[in-house]
């Protein structure tokens, strides 16, 4: 059976947000209205990730209308990935509007122009679907009350669900060591205990994943090796007591505790923690990072950026530096420091003491994400906070920064997302969540508990 050929009308904002977006419609047609090419104009200039993206994308469709043979009027034959696989062809639609749109509705705006061409293109190829393809919710309102089939652009979509993102663990049933202890192995190497466990549980589970029971004795692991049916777990640390204080924090919930364990992993590269404010990713992640540079010298220095989306109205431009110009951004690290301060002044004697907020802040380094390509860095350990703002290409940018033993640790929450067109199923940081969670060398964990103070607990759950 072969499915009917659809037209989709792409808006500006799908091109944006992916210079490929017209690759990603199979067999059928992709038309570009002339206002779409007006607007990718006027956004080409600047330095911004929405100017580079708008290059890309001219670049692409120049060079497909230079391949194109015959009458582009006609449309050009889209690119294949693959020999086997039909593909639709790119029109240019260049005609003015003849659909009379509702007297309420201006005529000439960018929008109501599209919503024009969609209905057009409607009466034209009436045998057809005609969709439009836009990110803008509002455009798809008008739409679907003018009768026009409109949907968001899915290519880019993780999930259908994000509370089907990967969670990092998973609770054994009550029955787990009556029905797997007798066929399990157990050892012991370098005051480590493993076990090796057979059954086809252990094929649905994920390198580092973290396996636990909430009977009277808890038992807490994490996976390292998957190989079919055969799974070999680890006990994991337990930092929730005094002598494994990390910088004097200690964990105070079970999800702190998985988190300390990857954040303290030297086999783990990557690190990725979800959760509401309050549950402590921050804080935890910087006295990992400061263990590990000030004590064990693992890394040779800490290095912190996040995205700079304002909540509220922007403050303009600031002056100084590139890190006195994100001082403003990283409030968040200065509470953290302030809390590592005073605890790592208490549990290290006259060495803490001497060890002041100002040494502890020189061995950060804040950075701006605007100058990170075309950097490498090695023996660092980068911290992105707020990484839920970031698009797949921009966090895509950021990994691959990495060099020879460094490590990345992502920390965000999906609930909270400031940037526009982007949302909890196509944010970066849900993107590498789901994409990273099968390799051997990183972790995930959703910090569920908050820990800041009461009121903030009870603010969070009630308003």
């Amino acid at each position: 059976m072969t499915t009917k050929r659809k037209i989709f009308v792409l808006d500006t904002n799908v091109l944006i947000h992916d210079p490929t977006a017209i690759l990603r419609f199979h067999e059928h047609d992709v038309y570009l209205p002339i206002v779409v090419l007006e607007e990718l104009d006027k956004a080409k200039v600047g330095m911004s990730e929405v100017a580079r993206n708008v290059r890309q994308v001219s670049r692409f469709l120049d060079e497909l209308v230079e391949k194109a043979e015959g009458d582009i009027s006609r449309g050009v034959r889209l690119p294949s990935h693959a020999p086997e696989l039909d593909t639709g062809r790119l029109h240019f639609h260049m005609e003015a509007v003849r659909s009379r749109l509702p007297d309420g509705m201006a005529a000439g705006t960018p929008d109501n122009t599209l919503l024009g061409v969609t209905l057009d293109l409607g009466k034209s190829h009436p045998d057809r679907d005609v969709i439009l393809v836009s990110k803008d919710i509002n455009l798809r309102i008008k739409a679907h009350a003018l009768g026009i089939r409109a949907e968001d652009y899915a290519s880019d979509h993780v999930l259908d669900d994000a509370n089907l993102l990967y969670a990092g663990m998973s609770k054994l049933e009550a029955d787990f060591w009556d029905r797997h202890g007798r066929e399990m192995e157990s050892w012991k190497e370098d005051g480590r205990t493993f076990y090796r466990m057979t059954g086809p549980k252990a094929r649905g589970w994920c390198a580092n994943q973290f396996l636990y029971t909430e009977d009277k004795q808890a038992f807490e692991a994490i996976v390292r090796r998957v190989e079919g049916d055969t799974a070999v777990i680890e006990v994991v640390r337990d930092y929730t007591t005094e002598h494994n204080k990390i910088w004097g924090i200690a964990a105070r919930n079970r999800e702190q505790n998985f988190a300390l364990n990857l954040l303290m992993d030297p086999e783990v590269d990557f690190v990725t923690l979800l959760g509401q404010a309050g549950t402590g990713k921050t804080l935890l992640t910087l006295a990992a990072a400061l263990t590990q540079t000030l004590e064990t010298r693992r890394y040779s220095e800490i290095i912190m950026t996040r995205m700079t989306v304002p909540v509220g109205e922007d403050i303009g431009f600031l002056p100084g530096t590139e890190e006195e110009k994100m001082g403003p951004w990283m409030g968040a690290l200065e509470d953290n420091l302030d809390v590592l301060h005073e605890t790592g002044t208490q549990e290290h004697g006259a060495w803490g003491r001497a060890a002041t907020h100002d040494f502890l802040r020189n061995r950060i380094r804040i950075k701006s994400l605007n100058f990170m390509r075309g950097r490498t860095f090695l023996k660092k350990f980068l911290i992105v906070d707020e990484a839920q703002n970031l698009s797949p290409h921009q966090i895509k940018t950021l990994i691959t920064r990495a060099g020879p033993g460094s490590k990345i640790a992502c920390l965000g929450n999906i609930a909270q997302i400031d940037t526009p067109y982007l949302t909890e199923t196509t944010s970066g940081l849900t993107y590498v969540v789901d994409r990273f969670k099968q390799w051997d060398h990183s972790g995930h964990i959703t910090l569920q508990r908050g820990e800041r103070s009461r009121l903030a607990d009870y603010a969070s759950e009630t308003l």
